[in-house]
């Protein structure tokens, strides 16, 4: 479904991504892990558009996004969860979930589903996104880039300052959603992740980044045996 490939990214003179190559498939979590600065977050901007590639090729269910703008990749059925979550903090819980809708056309209706893998959401509509606790914004977060019903889900270090228990919940929705999405139809779920266990525990798919380059990668199954753990230790 989604395929990136030979991909370079530039910060003025510094030279980010070197030439990263991976495939997120419908059906599949595909984990990228690897210490702080080693262009992780950068590799999600640079899928989603905020940040211009130099060379390579994204493609999404065969078209090529690397010069199409960000908006596009939202329509074409991308879901973006941003480290630090970004909810808007003075927006109720369900302005903030509509404004996953700008994809939309104009009265689309806010997924059902969205309350059933969040029902804490379903009871918090109105209050503010500020006075929720980190792991709601965070489980806000997720449903926000669900509104849009995406086929391919890119989060951040959803894990990043949330309590176990929001954390062990995230994983069993992220596990869902790769099975059977919204709709009933698998969806490709490409998940950076620093937390060892909870990326080992939900990757199909694992790629490890070092200085801007991939240095392993393989089966999830495999992520001990190979020594992931000791590759990504900070």
């Amino acid at each position: 479904m989604l395929v990136i490939d030979d991909v370079h990214q530039y910060y003025g003179g510094s030279h980010i991504l070197r030439g990263i190559s991976l495939q997120a498939r419908a059906g599949e979590i595909t984990v990228v892990l690897g210490r702080n600065g080693v262009g992780k977050t950068t590799l999600l901007k640079s899928l989603m558009g905020l940040v211009p590639i130099r060379q390579g090729c994204i493609t999404f269910d065969g078209m090529e996004l690397a010069r199409r703008p960000v908006h596009e990749r939202a329509h074409r059925g991308i879901g973006y969860v941003p480290q630090g979550r970004e909810i808007f903090p003075r927006l109720t819980v369900r302005e903030n979930l509509l404004l996953g809708l700008a994809s939309r056309p104009a009265g689309t209706p806010l997924p059902p589903q969205l309350f059933e893998l969040f029902p804490v959401l379903a009871d918090m509509q109105g209050r503010r996104g500020g006075d929720l606790s980190g792991g709601q914004q965070q489980q806000l977060a997720i449903a926000r880039a669900l509104a849009a019903r995406p086929r391919l889900l890119v989060l951040d270090e959803p894990t990043e300052g949330i309590q176990p228990n929001i954390i062990q919940a995230i994983g069993r929705v992220l596990r869902q959603l790769a099975r059977q999405g919204l709709d009933g139809e698998p969806m490709a779920i490409l998940l950076v992740e620093q937390y060892y266990d909870f990326a080992r525990e939900l990757a199909d798919r694992y790629v490890v980044l070092e200085r801007g380059a991939v240095v392993a990668s393989g089966s999830g199954d495999e992520m001990d045996t190979q020594g992931v753990r000791a590759m990504v230790a900070l």
